[in-house]
């Protein structure tokens, strides 16, 4: 199961925002975009992807948002905002909520959320463009890891300083959507 991590500190962390300006609902459009980069190839849904989404902005953070990829998952290209939206209304203070087949709900910050993975076994790697070639990786450092990105305004530095492992997709900044292309193409190609 490849696993990343979004974190956006302008995403709304309530269901009312307008479907139709998502931009306006603190650049909603960019995790839209993750999300179908996460999960979408040309005609079919990836069935080993675990996404995790911390958002920071308005009206009441932090909100985690976890996607993990099954046949019942109620995903579709065109409405993923949607799901965002009644997920982020199903939000029940205290509790983590299923609201979806593999669609869960809770509040939990990145600090959080990060500690939790590392409970489990899991390694942090951050994307950042001065890491190390993830092509200079090998296969078994590839294997049980968290791929962080952060959105355009970048990861919370006091959170992040923890985590020693930093990789990089290239010299360029690309989007956070084709940065999870970019992984997704590489573990395709060395792990398949």
């Amino acid at each position: 199961m490849r696993e990343f991590l979004y974190y956006s500190t302008k995403a709304r962390t309530s269901g009312n925002f307008d479907l139709q300006n998502l931009m306006k609902a603190g650049r909603m459009d960019i995790v839209c975009n993750v999300i179908i980069a996460a999960f979408f190839l040309s005609h079919k849904l990836r069935e080993d992807v675990h996404l995790h989404l911390i958002f920071t902005g308005p009206p009441c953070p932090p909100r985690h948002l976890e996607f993990i990829s099954n046949k019942k998952m109620p995903i579709s290209k065109k409405d993923v905002a949607g799901l965002i939206k009644r997920m982020l209304y199903k939000y029940k203070e205290g509790r983590k909520t299923e609201v979806f087949p593999g669609c869960f709900i809770d509040k939990k910050n990145f600090s959080q959320l990060a500690q939790e993975l590392q409970e489990q076994g899991k390694r942090i790697l951050i994307l950042d463009r001065n890491g190390e070639d993830i092509r200079k990786l090998k296969d078994e450092e590839l294997k049980n890891v968290v791929f962080v990105i952060g959105s355009e305004k970048g990861l919370p530095h006091k959170e992040i300083k923890k985590f020693k492992k930093k990789v990089s997709i290239g010299k360029e900044t690309y989007f956070a959507s084709q940065t999870v292309t970019i992984i997704n193409n590489e573990l395709d190609r060395r792990l398949s």
